[in-house]
């Protein structure tokens, strides 16, 4: 089951209702209809379309969910990782302050900063000369503080900077 039908599935008021009675302990229709409100032959329909779905078993003891289809769905859609270094090491630093392409937070440590610079770097063509406006409109695609990572670019020696024209180095 993917994410659609599991959504698809929820999408219903009264699925969503009923699911979630069963996920608290009601194991028989009488007491999801208790719990939600819900009139009876609404339960039974809400049952009906969630066992068919997988969303939950019927058994002798009553109705269960089965809440490992959430965990088989995200595994199943989760997209493959591409790499963001080839080096393993600078990989895992730069997971963990890049998300969607975008900087969710400052390192602390000067090395995993240099990392994350050096890796903001390659938006700039080497030897070409960018005005500080499309300097901070390449900046602000990373980070709102597009001032911040342009110092640490000129601190660091990865660009340079000459009457507010900046060059990336190498």
């Amino acid at each position: 089951m993917n994410a659609d039908q599991l959504c698809g599935l929820l999408a219903e008021p009264s699925r969503l209702r009923t699911y979630s009675a069963i996920v608290l302990g009601a194991t028989t229709p009488e007491q999801v209809a208790g719990s939600t409100g819900l009139a009876a032959p609404v339960v039974v329909k809400a049952l009906q379309r969630l066992t068919k779905g997988g969303l939950i078993e019927a058994s002798r003891d009553g109705f269960t969910a089965d809440a490992g289809v959430f965990k088989d769905a995200v595994r199943e859609n989760r997209p493959e990782w591409v790499p963001l270094d080839p080096d393993p090491a600078r990989d895992n630093v730069l997971k963990s302050f890049i998300r969607d392409g975008r900087l969710t937070h400052f390192p602390t440590f000067p090395d995993k900063y240099r990392i994350v610079l050096e890796y903001f770097v390659q938006a700039f063509e080497v030897g070409r000369s960018y005005p500080e406006t499309e300097v901070n409109e390449l900046l602000n695609r990373f980070h709102p503080d597009h001032a911040a990572l342009r110092r640490g670019l000129v601190d660091a020696g990865l660009l340079t900077r000459e009457n507010s024209v900046y060059t990336r180095t190498r």
